[in-house]
């Protein structure tokens, strides 16, 4: 659950401006995730997110990404815990899952910033991973079987 709501979080600050511990809070039990502004608190050390201002005077929670990106430990397992196999389909990488996790392995997929994805729609336990060809989709494969070992 932890790994999922942490998921969740990295979803949510890279689709809305949220400024406080009690919008975030907000927005995840809005998702479906009962929390409390504590468990709120840990999660965005955990993460290790940081306030970056925007335009004017309002600031919002991001992730800290180093100029080389930044893969946590915390994408990697998810990615590790939820992958069952994939297929190539032309420039369409088919990712299996185990149920329920294709959202959580995706925002992995989103958040660690392959140079390979345009873009990822998921289902339960199926995620189709857009490529711009069929070279980048191999690329992309390999790259998938170094972090989940299969």
């Amino acid at each position: 659950m932890k790994i999922e709501r942490h998921t969740k979080i990295v979803e949510l600050i890279s689709k809305y401006d949220i400024e406080t511990q009690e919008d975030l809070a907000e927005k995840l039990n809005e998702a479906g995730f009962n929390v409390t502004q504590a468990t709120v608190s840990r999660d965005i050390r955990e993460l290790k997110l940081t306030k970056v201002s925007t335009d004017g005077n309002r600031q919002k929670y991001v992730v800290l990404q180093s100029q080389e990106g930044w893969m946590s430990e915390k994408y990697i397992r998810v990615l590790q815990d939820g992958f069952l196999s994939m297929t190539k389909a032309s420039n369409i990488l088919v990712i299996r899952t185990v149920s329920g996790m294709a959202m959580a392995v995706a925002a992995a997929l989103d958040a660690m910033q392959f140079k390979e994805v345009l873009g990822c729609i998921a289902g339960d336990d199926t995620i189709f991973c857009a490529t711009r060809s069929d070279e980048e989709t191999l690329s992309l494969m390999d790259r998938m079987r170094k972090i989940v070992g299969k």
